[in-house]
């Protein structure tokens, strides 16, 4: 072999290398906050998140033919983007590399369902589905609920009736703000969801106003004291609605800018906020 022949394999090598490198994602730090709004609109569902930290991810669940599709539209949906394929297959071989967690000694991870189509049918079809995921899911029973790798909560059409009558389930419900009541048990809604631009009127321009951060704290600490998470959809997407959220407590930050906000929170844990 002469030397040009040479030096262009080892040209060769080095770019396989170099491109194995660019691949290989290092192991992010969890982030308990950080959720993944839309999620399946990324170029690689769950595993942009997860490369990101994200311990919490949304899927918009369309039963389509007995099949459980994620999209945003029913038009848009197609029949090899399953929940299975997606979500579950995925997260049940990160919980068996991670011995028994998503991330490795990390927190539950969130994987939040927002049902587009009828809730019962659709609530029928996922608890089959489920059923094949059991060890790695938790578990809720009217009165307690027995932690797993992976929590499943329902959005959007919610067969609230149907859930609540069952003394055994994998998944529970995100609520809504006037099911912050303590006669709602947290372990039929552990999370609370509602809509950042019909409760606020900051946009995330200028200063969050002082009776507006108060009615947002009011709401944060009534979900805690009953057992609960919060979050809002539409608030401000950006450092500075992101800062009031964290400030305030709110448990999940939703965004659609993953690196934005992985780096924002990252920072914020060395500055010793929490």
């Amino acid at each position: 072999m002469n030397c040009l022949a040479a030096s262009h394999l080892l040209r060769l090598a080095w770019a396989g290398l170099a491109g194995c490198v660019a691949i290989a994602a290092p192991n992010p730090t969890p982030l308990s906050r950080a959720h993944s709004h839309n999620d399946y609109e990324h170029g690689r569902p769950l595993l942009d998140a997860l490369d990101h930290g994200f311990c919490s991810v949304e899927a918009d669940l369309w039963l389509v033919d007995g099949r459980l599709l994620v999209a945003h539209d029913r038009d848009a949906a197609k029949p090899e983007r399953t929940l299975e394929a997606l979500y579950l297959d995925p997260l049940r071989d990160r919980v068996q590399r991670n011995g028994g967690r998503v991330f490795p000694q990390g927190p539950t991870f969130t994987l939040l369902m927002d049902v587009k189509s009828e809730a019962r049918e659709t609530y029928a079809a996922l608890r089959a589905v489920l059923r094949g995921y059991t060890n790695l899911l938790t578990a809720f029973t009217p009165t307690h609920q027995v932690t797993n790798a992976v929590s499943v909560l329902l959005s959007g059409n919610r067969a609230v009736d149907v859930l609540a009558a069952e003394s055994l389930r994998y998944a529970a419900l995100d609520g809504r703000l006037p099911d912050l009541t303590p006669d709602a048990s947290p372990h039929l809604i552990p999370l609370i969801s509602d809509n950042w631009a019909l409760r606020f009127q900051w946009r995330g321009l200028g200063p969050l106003a002082d009776d507006e951060r108060q009615k947002l704290k009011q709401w944060v600490v009534q979900a805690h004291q009953q057992g609960r998470r919060i979050r809002f959809w539409a608030a401000p997407d950006t450092p500075a609605g992101w800062r009031e959220l964290h400030q305030i407590g709110v448990d999940l930050i939703n965004t659609d800018n993953l690196a934005g906000l992985r780096d924002w929170l990252l920072e914020a844990e060395r500055r010793g906020e929490r």
